[in-house]
């Protein structure tokens, strides 16, 4: 089950007066970008995509929040909201490697109970779109991959299991070019303007966290 577009914008607005910060815009064009790939391969609905998109980082709505704790939060809503299909993309947006991100035992509420999620899924094809849309979209735009592995690089540091993350990353956009029969890089709107563009990486006051 989803939520009208309309609805989801709402939810955005609301969210973004909860928790103010360029995380709005980044779940808009993530949703722009899923919508305008979806359009292009067969058998693909455009407007779940363009839903899922923007509300992947709902759980971004209880604060500044690590990547596990905005997870589960955004699962927990959607489920709360009855959006079965919101939540699932919750849990799998972050994680593109899927049960091989898990080779560690979790500690936290959290970990634990994503780890459990996404050790009985199996990524489709709305997971993978909405995992390259997240690393296509910034807020002030859109820009190829290289660029925003950068942009993510400079703001976390390099992490476990990265590099083998933009593997799998560029491997969903062969997927996907081959299913769309053009790059993806056709159907985002400026990518030429603004992956040239270099602002100084967000960070919020007081904590250490990231936002996108």
């Amino acid at each position: 089950m989803l939520p009208a577009i309309e609805e989801a914008k709402n939810e955005l607005e609301i969210a973004g007066k909860l928790n103010p910060g360029p995380w709005i815009e980044h779940s808009l064009n993530v949703g722009i970008a899923a919508r305008n790939i979806a359009k292009k391969v067969p058998g693909m609905d455009e407007n779940k995509a363009y839903i899922v998109g923007m509300l992947h980082d709902i759980g971004r709505r209880v604060g500044i929040v690590n990547v596990p704790k905005h997870v589960y939060e955004g699962y927990k809503y959607a489920i709360t909201k009855g959006w079965d299909e919101v939540a699932r993309v919750c849990m799998t947006h972050s994680y593109p490697l899927m049960k091989d991100e898990f080779n560690y035992t979790p500690e936290t509420e959290e970990e634990i109970a994503i780890k459990e999620y996404i050790m009985n899924c199996q990524a489709d094809d709305y997971d993978k779109l909405i995992q390259i849309a997240d690393a296509l979209a910034t807020d002030y735009g859109f820009v190829i991959l290289e660029k925003r592995f950068v942009d993510v690089t400079r703001r976390y540091g390099i992490m476990e299991n990265y590099i083998k993350g933009w593997e799998i990353t560029f491997q969903n956009k062969e997927y996907f070019e081959q299913q769309m029969g053009c790059s993806i890089y056709d159907v985002l709107p400026d990518i030429e303007k603004t992956t040239l563009l270099c602002p100084a990486p967000w960070k919020p006051k007081n904590t250490g966290f990231g936002e996108n």
